[in-house]
C-alpha cells in the first residue's frame, strides 16, 4: 500500500526538523510533546523508514532518508500555503487572473515598472499579457480576451466599453545616420520623402481598414509589428515615425537621427484605459490602471522631450575632420 502521509503529518515533521527537537516543535505547535512523537512514529511507518536518528544522540538528527522527505514535506507545504492565500483572496474579491492588452505605444519602462509592483502586490494572481499593435487593444477588450487594455485612443466609439485618459505618447519621424534623408542639412520637404521608401505597420485588427496615419511617401514596405520597423529603420532600410519612448536611447546613441519633417503630424495622442462596460475590472485589475496612470503622468511630454534632444545635440563633441 503506497504511504498517504496527512498534511498534519507533514507540518509537524517540518516543525521538528526546523526546531531542532520534539520538545521545542511541542511548544511551537502548542501540543503535548508525547502527540508529536506519536505523530512522527506513524509517519514513519507509513512510509516505512526512519526520519530521526535517536540513539546515541540529545537532539534528533535528520536521516538521509529523512533529509530528502524534508524537502518534499517543504514544497508540499508551500503549495498549501499558496491555495490558502488564493482561497482567501477569492473569498475577498480578489480575481484569480487578470489578462490585460497593452499597446506598444506605451512606454516600456511604464509596463516594467507597473508589472513589477503588481508582482509584489498580488503574488496569487495570475497574468495574461498581450502586447500589439494598433486596434488589437481594443479587440481583445470587446472579445473578453483581456479584462483591461491600455492603449491609444478608440478608433470607432463603442457604448458597450468605458474609455479613460490615463497617459499621452506621440510619435517621432526618424531613420539611421545613414539613410539619405539623414544627409539633408535643412528641414525637409514632402519632395524630399515622396520616393524615399517609408516602413508603415499593418494593423491586424482590421480597425484602421482604409486609414493610413503619416504616411507620406509613395514607396512603402508594410510590416507586421513596430519592433521589426524599429530594426528595419536603423538597419537604413527606410524612414518612418516610431514612439518616442521606444527610440530615446538611439537618439541619444546616435543609432537614429530625428527628422526635421513638418509635414509628418508630431502632436501628443492620448493613452487611454479600456474596459467593457458589462465587466468591471476587479481589485487588481483597477490598481493596475490607476498604477498606469501614476506612471504615466512621470513621462515627458513632447516639448520637454525635444529639449532634451537640443540639448544633447548642443553638447555633442564636434566630428573630426578627415
Amino acid at each position: 500500500m503506497l504511504p498517504n502521509p496527512t498534511l498534519d503529518q507533514l507540518q509537524v515533521f517540518l516543525t521538528v526538523a526546523e526546531t531542532g527537537s520534539f520538545s521545542a516543535a511541542s511548544r511551537a505547535l502548542n501540543r503535548a510533546q508525547s502527540v508529536v512523537s506519536y505523530t512522527i512514529a506513524n509517519l514513519e511507518a507509513q512510509l516505512e523508514m526512519p526520519l530521526f536518528e535517536r540513539s546515541g544522540a540529545r537532539q534528533p538528527k535528520l536521516t538521509e532518508s529523512g533529509k530528502a522527505m524534508l524537502e518534499d514535506a517543504r514544497r508540499i507545504l508551500g503549495d498549501l500555503q499558496v491555495m490558502r492565500a488564493r482561497v482567501k483572496s477569492l473569498r475577498e474579491g480578489l480575481e484569480a487572473e487578470v489578462s490585460v492588452a497593452i499597446s506598444v505605444m506605451v512606454p516600456s519602462q511604464a509596463v516594467v515598472d507597473v508589472l513589477h509592483e503588481f508582482r509584489e502586490r498580488y503574488p496569487t494572481v495570475s497574468l495574461n499579457l498581450n502586447v500589439g499593435e494598433l486596434g488589437m487593444v481594443m479587440d481583445l477588450v470587446l472579445s473578453g480576451k483581456a479584462t483591461i487594455g491600455i492603449g491609444g485612443a478608440v478608433l470607432k466609439p463603442d457604448d458597450s466599453m468605458v474609455t479613460e485618459r490615463i497617459g499621452h505618447s506621440f510619435m517621432l519621424p526618424v531613420a539611421a545616420p545613414n539613410h539619405p534623408l539623414a544627409a539633408i542639412d535643412r528641414p525637409l520637404t514632402l519632395g524630399d520623402v515622396r520616393e524615399e521608401v517609408q516602413l508603415v505597420v499593418t494593423d491586424a485588427s482590421g480597425r484602421t481598414k482604409g486609414r493610413d496615419f503619416n504616411v507620406l511617401s509613395y514607396k512603402t514596405w508594410r510590416v507586421s509589428d513596430i519592433a521589426t520597423k524599429h530594426q528595419l529603420i536603423k538597419a537604413g532600410l527606410g524612414w518612418g515615425g516610431l514612439p518616442a519612448s521606444i527610440i530615446h536611447d538611439d537618439l541619444r546613441s546616435g543609432a537614429l537621427i530625428h527628422l526635421d519633417l513638418d509635414a509628418y503630424e508630431q502632436g501628443e495622442y492620448g493613452i487611454y484605459s479600456m474596459r467593457q462596460l458589462a465587466n468591471p475590472p476587479g481589485p487588481a485589475a483597477s490598481w493596475m490602471i490607476d498604477a498606469f496612470r501614476t506612471r504615466l503622468s512621470y513621462c515627458p511630454n513632447q516639448a520637454d522631450f525635444h529639449a532634451e534632444m537640443a540639448e544633447l545635440r548642443d553638447t555633442a563633441p564636434p566630428l573630426a575632420a578627415e
